[in-house]
């Protein structure tokens, strides 16, 4: 038989784990420290398993309970997602969508293609949030944005859906004066972050071709990088569209390998019409602006 588990004290166990103190995680969820202290204990209760461990006079989560918790937060996540679906539905397309996108995707590739669907679409609250890959794929699977676009993951994961809109290529740029010959003279290295969906390819392509891998600096940010570089600090791999655009652009990049923008979205996720319209968007090569009102033909006489 299934345990008798309510919503609410799902949302008590998060409450817990992401508050620094027992009072803060009440407050959060608007409900008395004894409120949550019970509704936890219940929790216990009807699952058969302690949750916690008591420290002094606070308790603390067990590692045991690791599992526990993530299926609250997968559970939240999808109820929230059927409230805001109900929503939409009560109220047509208005709305929110939530966007994650790398930096390369909201500058370069999809700037006017978010303007034009606000544009076309003043009633849906249009969120955007700007991070690395990796980073946005754990948004969406727990739920706290509705679609992203960013680089390819290593590995497929079954709880996002992803579809292909865009092929960067990815160039070595050595400092200035350094011409980009033989790999076995490049480096040292300034790249991104250890984890990244991108630095990943990088490296299994610069080992693939024999090349040092002296790592000096790490940055998130293309135009750190590229400064960088420019300072002489080392060498990198970045997208062309950034390091051969704007304010003091690299040049004399060597083709190294493309990486694959994959648009995401949750695969266990609730329809959401506003979401849909957003996707099919920026699956476009180009933006679908709204049309501009039909003039009637000026009538004889007027």
């Amino acid at each position: 038989m299934l345990p008798d588990l309510s919503i609410r004290q799902l949302e008590y166990l998060v409450a817990v784990d992401d508050a620094p103190t027992w009072a803060r995680a009440a407050a959060a969820v608007g409900v008395s420290a004894s409120a949550l202290s019970q509704g936890l204990a219940e929790l216990e209760r009807r699952l058969g398993v302690p949750l916690f461990d008591r420290e002094s006079r606070r308790r603390q989560l067990r590692p045991a309970a690791a599992p526990v918790l993530a299926h609250a937060r997968h559970v939240l996540g999808l109820t929230g997602d059927l409230a805001r679906w109900a929503d939409r539905v009560r109220r047509g397309v208005a709305g929110r969508v939530r966007v994650g996108m790398i930096d390369a995707a909201a500058v370069v590739h999809f700037p006017d293609h978010l303007q034009a669907f606000r544009a076309a679409h003043p009633d849906i609250e249009l969120l955007l949030r700007v991070a690395p890959s990796a980073t946005l794929f754990k948004l969406l699977v727990a739920g706290h944005v509705d679609l992203v676009v960013g680089v390819a993951p290593p590995r497929p994961d079954p709880q996002a859906s992803v579809v292909a809109v865009r092929t960067e290529t990815l160039a070595v740029y050595g400092p200035p004066g350094r011409a980009v010959g033989r790999p076995a003279s490049w480096g040292p290295w300034v790249l991104f972050p250890a984890g990244s969906h991108t630095r990943a390819l990088v490296v299994a392509e610069l080992r693939r071709l024999g090349a040092p891998l002296d790592v000096v600096a790490e940055s998130h940010q293309p135009e750190v990088l590229r400064e960088m570089v420019r300072l002489g600090t080392g060498w990198t791999v970045l997208p062309t569209a950034q390091a051969e655009d704007g304010h003091r652009p690299l040049h004399g990049g060597r083709p190294l390998l493309t990486r694959q923008l994959v648009l995401a979205t949750r695969t266990s996720a609730t329809h959401d019409p506003a979401v849909d319209l957003l996707a099919r968007q920026l699956r476009h090569e180009r933006p679908t602006r709204p049309r501009p009102p039909r003039r009637r033909a000026a009538r004889a006489g007027v």
